[in-house]
């Protein structure tokens, strides 16, 4: 059954059209996964999909009585809403609580969560699981997600894939047959849970069989048969151009018809697509000893870093890890495990308590946070990489800054856009590039993915490919991850480095089985009704409560964490509202967004400090 039909839709923001004349359908128990680059379409798709945009032309037909659950990238709830208000609405505990698949979600999503806990002052990662549990609980006909995998860590984006297969049609959960059509970069989650791929493309909606993975394989067969008919020709070119060099007098003679057609074939020569050729940027020799930590201990809050004498936080303790010439190692964790703090360590700007950190006397190291640095909004693209270094030797060729932005998605005339003016994602590959210009030897990467498009990924991937030097790299998407790492190693909340020879899925199967165990709220009990759908879960001892004083000080510091939480959530607010009110300024968007990003950075920092004091508390 048809649930929702598209027939010659269009939409435009100003002269470039993201929809043109876009004819298609979802039917009952479509499972549709929409990729395409950033600011190409793929939400303004959604949301006309929705009926929550209106297109410029054309018709959108839903069937009578859908039930549509839309998920968008902002999560908006009232004011004063709690968790229960807004995920369970008015139900009757013993209503929900006998409900097999509510249990589920809030087992799977906010089970960490007091179910009247205010929303006001929730970090992203919360806020966004509150929002899911919200749209998954109620029986639905289809699901429109709008990057549903947001501020999830690795263990939530695996639940929410296994929870939605589950809700396929086949699957075992209550309800399932559930139509789904989700816009994501996270290229593993779409391999789980769609079976469609529909890429957003000039205004084009080009249609495929089969998840990211046959996607890609669809596209380069796309690409190789484009070749061999643009090999044919060529060679037509070819001939066509040796015919018209025959001599000035024969040249002459010819038809005009026959010189326009050569014109024709040459100008029909479709661009060069945009790819990254970079193979190396470290040049720079590594010797034997890239970083060596012996009996390391770390230990945050405790008067020393912070200067406020809140008790002591031990993230490491007496540990030893050796990080070598050429290892790639991704690194994943619990929530404040340390996995920043472990990148600081590295870099220097985190000193140990006790144990020796050497660093070898050839490291030239470079450390992308999650943090967008601070640049001049005023100065150019151009100019804020050219003031690192304006050419770079890559490979046996030299390049220019110039051609080096081209290659990382910026053309000729974005190079020359104020850096005020650029979004979030492509602040984040100045970012990258402004580091990989300083030609390091190591690579610290914290998030990279965050605000980057797949295409603008796969750029990102071929550059490390072929980067000989030492990384290291902390991501929740777990495609780049396992593509650009050779190993993974894991932050347990045990103080230590373990090696993950089984890689991420060792990991959950180890957070399945309680050996990780995760820092809660310890004002924010886990919802009992909910903890019984959680599978493998086992209960872990509870830890070692600190001293009377120690736990005073660091309640305290829980309380001023939490009030910088509010005044941030309160400030994200704001720029929404802002965000909304300017709906139709370009350029006053850019502006808010990146200010935006900057303020979910920092928030998202602060909420890993909460965690680490709170699982010392709780």
């Amino acid at each position: 059954m048809n649930l929702i039909n598209l027939e010659n839709v269009a939409k435009a923001y100003g002269p470039k059209p993201l929809l043109d004349a876009v004819s298609l359908g979802l039917d009952e128990g479509d499972r549709v996964g929409v990729v395409g680059r950033n600011g190409g379409g793929k939400s303004t798709l959604v949301s006309v999909l929705a009926r929550e945009t209106e297109p410029d032309d054309g018709r959108v037909t839903h069937t009578r009585g859908l039930r549509l659950g839309h998920l968008t990238q902002r999560d908006e709830f009232p004011d004063g809403a709690t968790v229960r208000s807004v995920v369970l609405g008015d139900r009757a505990e013993h209503e929900w609580a006998g409900d097999v698949r509510v249990r589920d979600v809030l087992g799977g999503l906010i089970a960490d969560l007091d179910l009247d806990a205010p929303l006001a002052g929730m970090a992203g990662g919360e806020r966004r699981r509150v929002a899911l549990a919200r749209l998954l609980v109620p029986e639905t006909d289809l699901l429109l997600l709008d990057e549903p995998t947001n501020h999830l860590d690795i263990e939530a984006i695996d639940w929410l894939a296994r929870h939605l297969k589950s809700r396929a049609p086949g699957g075992a959960a209550k309800g399932s047959g559930v139509a789904l059509l989700v816009v994501t970069h996270d290229r593993w989650f779409l391999d789980e849970v769609t079976d469609r791929t529909w890429e957003v493309v000039d205004g084009r909606v080009e249609r495929y069989e089969g998840g990211y993975s046959a996607y890609v394989l669809a596209k380069a067969e796309r690409a190789r048969i484009a070749a061999a008919t643009e090999a044919k020709r060529q060679n037509l070119l070819r001939k066509e151009l040796a015919w018209l060099r025959r001599g000035p007098q024969a040249r002459t003679s010819k038809p005009k018809f026959r010189v326009d057609a050569a014109q024709a074939l040459i100008a029909d020569e479709p661009p060069a697509r945009d790819s990254v050729e970079l193979t190396r940027f470290a040049t720079a020799r590594l010797g034997k000893t890239v970083h060596d930590l012996e009996d390391v201990t770390v230990q945050v809050g405790d008067g020393g870093d912070g200067g406020d004498g809140t008790a002591p936080r031990t993230i490491f303790e007496r540990m030893t890890w050796r990080l070598g010439p050429g290892d790639r190692v991704g690194l994943v964790g619990v929530n404040g495990s340390g996995k920043s703090t472990l990148l600081r360590l590295l870099d220097g700007t985190v000193r140990p308590a006790s144990g020796k950190v050497v660093q070898g006397k050839t490291v030239q190291l470079a450390h992308l946070t999650q943090n967008l640095e601070d640049l001049e909004p005023s100065r150019r693209v151009l100019e804020s990489v050219e003031e690192i270094r304006r050419r770079i030797t890559v490979g046996k060729r030299e390049w220019t800054a110039s051609q080096l932005l081209e290659r990382l998605g910026f053309h000729r005339d974005r190079q020359w856009t104020p850096v005020g003016d650029l979004s979030g994602g492509e602040r984040r590959r100045l970012q990258l590039l402004r580091l990989l210009m300083g030609e390091p030897n190591v690579l610290l990467l914290d998030e990279p993915t965050n605000d980057l498009d797949i295409e603008t990924l796969t750029e990102v991937e071929d550059i490390l490919d072929g980067w000989p030097g030492t990384l290291v790299v902390v991501s929740h998407d777990r495609y780049f991850l396992e593509r650009v790492t050779d190993h993974v190693v894991a932050l347990l909340g045990d103080g230590r480095v373990s090696m993950l020879p089984g890689g991420v899925d060792e990991y959950l199967d180890r957070r399945a089985a309680g050996t990780a165990p995760k820092p809660s709220r310890p004002d924010n009990t886990a919802t009992e009704k909910a903890a019984p759908a959680r599978t493998g879960a086992a209960k872990t001892a509870p830890a070692t409560k600190p001293k009377a004083g120690q736990d005073w000080k660091a309640r305290k510091e829980l309380d001023r964490l939490e009030r910088r939480l509010e005044r941030l959530a309160g400030q994200e607010a704001a720029l929404h509202e802002q965000l909304a009110a300017h709906a139709t300024d370009y350029a006053k968007l850019q502006e808010l967004d990146g200010r935006l990003k900057e303020i979910q950075a920092e928030a998202a920092g602060v909420e890993e400090e909460w965690l680490m004091l709170a699982e010392d508390i709780g």
